[in-house]
């Protein structure tokens, strides 16, 4: 397998979870698993949901809702072929997404901020529709 052009790395409370979400979400494959990671993968883009250690795992609280989690210098971007088609199993899965009127078009594309189940924003990209 030749190495995809983006690979990223989510530390994780519950790496499992979080990796069934993604994958779900976003249509990743699971193509390595070990003790304490799941790799996803796709055409263009490999996802690492690596298990927090301990003592930090135990630190993070998580609520239902999650509480978003904005202060990070970082946001994964992810490009889909339907935002409001991905919605419906992003809920389905424990996060969520912005409502559909605080999306915003740039360089040809609509994009749209969300959240997974940790609290940990994304955002998600398709191609604008004229």
């Amino acid at each position: 397998m030749s190495q995809p052009p983006l690979s990223a790395a989510v530390y994780a409370k519950d790496a499992r979870r979080l990796a069934a979400f993604y994958a779900a979400a976003l249509g990743l494959a699971r193509v390595e698993e070990g003790a304490s990671f799941v790799l996803l993968a796709a055409a263009g883009i490999e996802l690492a949901v690596v298990q927090a250690p301990p003592a930090i795992a135990e630190a993070i609280v998580l609520t239902d809702p999650p509480a978003v989690r904005e202060d990070t210098p970082v946001k994964l971007s992810f490009q889909v072929e339907d935002v409001e088609g991905v919605r419906p199993v992003v809920a389905r899965l424990g996060g969520g997404l912005a409502a559909p009127d605080a999306a915003w078009s740039w360089r040809g594309q609509l994009h749209l901020d969300g959240w997974d189940p940790e609290g940990n924003v994304f955002q998600l990209r398709q191609a604008s529709v004229a």
